[in-house]
Parts: C-alpha cells; structure tokens; sequence
C-alpha cells in the first residue's frame, strides 16, 4: 500500500531527546507507563506511586506545574527542573505530569515523540474505564458489544500496536465520518481546536472534499512550494479517509509558521489569533491565484465566502444629531462577557447550573451589549460635518450583513494598560443551540431607534437567513499563563469532545459547563443539510480506502 499522507507528518525531536534515546532506549518509558493515570473524559495525566499531592524535590511547593526526570525519577518546578539539569549531567528529558507531554529542560520547550505517544496510547486502552456515566467514548460503546459476540478473539494488551488497531477498528463504523484526532506537536493545542472547528465547517467542508482547491494545479502555477489552502486540503483529505487513529498536521503547521513568522515557536498560542492567521493566509494565497474581479467589491476567496459579514456604525453627534455611517468587513465579531442575573431555567436546552457565587453571563446579553448605543468620552470627540467642529458622539454598531459560518468571540482575556496586568475572565455563559440574529441585524436596530417613522430600509435584508445552528465550541481551561485549548463538536444533534488525539462523545450538560471561547454557528438550512446524511459523506479520494466492519 502506498503512503497517501506525506512522508513529513512529525517533526522531528530535538538532539536531547535524540541522545537520551540513544542511551536509555525505551526503558524510561516503559517505567513510566504504570504511572499514567487517564481521566474518564481521555485526559492523561502522570502520578508518582505512593504520591497523591506532587511536591517539588527542591524547594518542597506544591503549587503550579510540575516535571518528572525521566532519568532519576525526582520531581521539580519549573524553575527548580531548569536547575536540575545543571546539577546533573544528561537528565535533560523530563515529562510534564499535569498533560503526560515529554519536556526537553535544555531546549525549555515541549518535544513530540511518536514512541512516546504510542506508550500513552496503549496505556489509556488498558485503563480504559467502565462506562457508567454520561461522559461514554464510542471506543468504550463498541468493546462492550465485541464481548457480547461470541468467538471474538482477544488481544494482547501488552502489545501497544494490537491496542491501537483494535481502538482504530472498533471506532471506525461508530464515529460519524470525519471525527479523527490530531496529535499535539508541542503546545499545539489552540491549533488543533480551531483546525477541528474548520474541519466542520460545512460549507468549508464540501468545499475541499469536492476537490475545489487543486493541490496539483496549485502546486503547477505557483512558484513557491508552500501553501496554506493546500495543507488544508491535505488535513482534509486524511481527516475523511476513513482512518481513526491520531494524524499529526506538522507540513500545516511549517506552512503557518512562514506565514505568521511572529506566531513561529513552540509557545502556547491564542486560538482566535491563530484562526485569524489562517483565513488571511487563505486569503492570500486563493487571491493571488484566482485574479478574478470582485462582485461588489467582496472578495471571493473560500475563507471569506464562508466566514465574512459586514458591520454598520453609526457615530451621532449630541449636538445636532448628525449620524455618520462607516461599514466595516469583518470574519469574526468579538463580544463583552456582560455579568447579569438571568436564571439558568431560562435558557434553551436545560444548561447545567454554573458552581455558587461565580458570575453568569448569556450570550443574547453579549450581543445586546455588544449593539447598545454607547457614549465616546470626552478624550474620543469626533469631527461633526454639520458643526464643523467636534462634538460629543454616541456610537452604535449593527450587522449589516450575516456570512454563512458566524464566528463569535468571548474576550476573555483582559489586558489594562493602566494597572499594567493581565487576567482571564472565568465567568459562565450560557448560550442557545439556536440563535435568531435578526434583532442584531442594521435594520432592526435602525428601526428599534426611530420606530414607525422608517418604513423601508435601505438594502433591507428580508431575504437574508438569520436562523443559526451552533455546530463547534472552542474552550479554554486553566489560567492566563497555563491553559489548554478544546473543542466541542455538534453533529447529528450528539456532542464530540476533541482534546487534541482524543476523541469522546459527551453530554450537551458538559459542553454548557465549560468556558467558551470561540463559538461556531452556522445557517439553519445548511446545518441540518449538512447533517442530513452525515454518515453517507462521501470518503476524501486522496484517502486510503476504508471498509467498515460488519457486525458493528
């Protein structure tokens, strides 16, 4: 069989590594795999026996991240780990017990190994546990059947590849086409989540799988051998192949590396900054290959097509009540979390209560903050074409055109210049499934402010779908200096948690509990098409074949 993905899927380890492997071989792996305990949710974790609070060996704190020598075993903070090594010559790999991620103290960064993967992997099927709970992974569903059928044969757990493939097989027929987990590279996480988001983007789907963007066409006119739409197209193409187990978009991110320079490292990463990163090197690339003219002026690249609205302000002048009207492009709206008492009961879908004392927020509170009339200070007086002059103003912003996929963007992250600081905002909102746009939309709000004396409006937008399905919800957890990005899929009305290789099916209950970030909503009518024969989706040619199991 041919390789159909590229030869390039992992990066490659850093010389550290290379020589701690040279040395030790696998032994400190398989040491360490009795140590690694999996959550029911699939998150793996390190505890050392007979340790329940981890401490570090040096200055005996038990507060923040903490690093496992893999070569004498002692636990360290991070800033005692980075001693460590001085101290002691070659105990250069560590491994970061709160994700179970190998760690090279030299290099201060996170290291991907393939093989150490694999040992994580094989560790979490022998763990795998009962399903008793709402929290169940397909992979737990489908072993329960397999040992109702008699004469199934039985795989040796101690062979790590036989439980890989067995998890492959066993998941194939379950998951809905398309479900595939993507191996965190080094901090890669808020990459993986967006990419997850994208994957499902329905009209950015069909786009790719109907082999809209030609890798070798593309590849043929342009001079420059890297290119974003291409290495999409190929996570595309390897994500609906059929195959299950983790795929690893390390060519994506070296392509996203030469477009982001700034972005290059193996640091953690915001999520929405990477997915703005990404439809601008979309956009880049398709423009310049395409050259068509523009309707409208709008550009007619996939990542605008599918992610691009348009906003309305309207600056008043207090004075004599001159509106000045600017419209903006925008691919993503960004909102205030707004701190209100609205009850929990009153929200579609029955959420999940948040824990007593925190704050709650509502995403149709967000929106009517984020289109409330808002009064400029006395520092932003604009200049009045009707006095001449500036005056005190008052702004409002409306949508004035809805794209087909609505990004939405909670600012969690708050940086005052003032106090010179930075913090996260761990408030809980609530949200809908659905979400009807249209008191958002410019013509309700011009309407909404001078009542019956407008009859038409200009470029009214009755033929314009303002019915909305949520179909992914990107979420932070941790602080603002630590934290891990994941994303939560909506497909046929059941919930997927993706936590980076991990795929599990989840509750709706669990979805409402966790902080949203970016929140991917997209038409009515094209969800539900979507949806409509989702395990009938046609599997990507560029893939490698795939034949589901009978009996599964």
């Amino acid at each position: 069989m041919t390789l159909r993905n590229p030869p390039y899927t992992n990066p490659k380890p850093c010389k550290h590594l290379l020589d701690y492997k040279l040395k030790h071989g696998f032994n400190g792996y398989k040491s360490l795999q009795k140590c690694i305990r999996t959550t029911p949710n699939g998150r793996s974790s390190v505890e050392k026996p007979n340790t329940k609070i981890p401490s570090c060996s040096s200055c005996n704190g038990f507060q923040g991240r903490f690093y496992f020598c893999l070569v004498c075993s002692s636990i360290s903070c991070l800033d005692h780990i980075l001693m460590h090594t001085q101290f002691q010559n070659g105990h250069n790999i560590a491994i970061d017990l709160d994700r179970a991620e190998l760690y090279c103290i030299v290099c201060s960064d996170q290291v991907y190994d393939p093989d150490f993967d694999r040992a994580v992997m094989s560790k979490h099927m022998v763990d795998m546990p009962d399903v008793k709970d709402d929290i169940q992974s397909i992979g737990e569903r489908l072993c329960k059947r397999k040992r109702s059928v008699s004469g199934v044969q039985l795989v040796d757990l101690k062979k790590p590849q036989e439980l890989i493939l067995m998890r492959d097989r066993r998941a194939k027929s379950c998951y809905p086409l398309g479900l595939r987990g993507l191996n965190n590279l080094g901090n890669t996480c808020f990459m993986n989540s967006v990419l997850q988001a994208l994957l499902h983007a329905p009209p950015l789907r069909s786009y790719f799988l109907t082999n809209q963007h030609d890798r070798e066409t593309c590849r043929k006119r342009s001079v420059n051998r890297l290119c974003l739409p291409c290495d999409i197209d190929s996570i595309f193409s390897a994500v609906f192949s059929g195959d299950r187990s983790p795929y690893s978009p390390a060519q994506f991110l070296y392509s996203w590396w030469q477009h982001s320079a700034n972005l290059a490292s193996y640091e953690q990463q915001d999520a929405h900054e990477f997915f703005i990163s990404v439809l601008d090197g979309i956009h880049e690339k398709e423009d310049k290959l395409r050259n068509k003219k523009r309707e409208n002026g709008d550009c007619q690249c996939i990542a605008h097509r599918v992610f691009s609205g348009m906003l309305r302000s309207d600056v008043t002048c207090m004075t004599c009540g001159f509106t000045s009207t600017t419209y903006d492009p925008c691919v993503d709206i960004s909102l205030n979390l707004e701190t209100s008492n609205y009850s929990a009961a009153n929200v579609a879908n029955k959420p999940v209560k948040p824990n007593e004392g925190s704050c709650t927020s509502t995403l149709l509170g967000c929106l009517d903050l984020f289109t409330r009339p808002e009064k400029l200070g006395s520092d932003q007086k604009l200049y009045c074409e009707k006095c001449r002059e500036r005056q005190d103003s008052s702004k409002q912003l409306s949508i004035r055109r809805l794209p087909l996929v609505l990004c939405l963007h909670i600012k969690r992250f708050e940086h005052s210049l003032v106090r010179k600081m930075s913090r996260k905002i761990d408030s809980y909102l609530h949200f809908p499934f659905s979400l009807d746009m249209m008191p958002y939309l410019s013509s309700s709000i011009i309407r909404n402010r001078f009542g019956n004396r407008i009859f038409a409006f200009e470029g009214d937008e009755s033929d314009m779908s303002t019915d909305f399905e949520v179909f992914a919800v990107v979420t932070h957890s941790g602080t603002l200096e630590s934290g891990h990005y994941v994303t939560y899929l909506r497909l046929s009305d059941q919930w997927y948690k993706c936590d980076d290789a991990w795929i599990t099916e989840v509750d709706e209950g669990i979805v409402r509990a966790s902080q949203c970030y970016m929140m991917f909503y997209v038409q009515k009518m094209l969800y539900y098409k979507a949806n409509e024969n989702l395990s009938y989706l046609p599997i990507s040619p560029k893939g490698e074949a795939f034949h589901p199991i009978s009996g599964c």
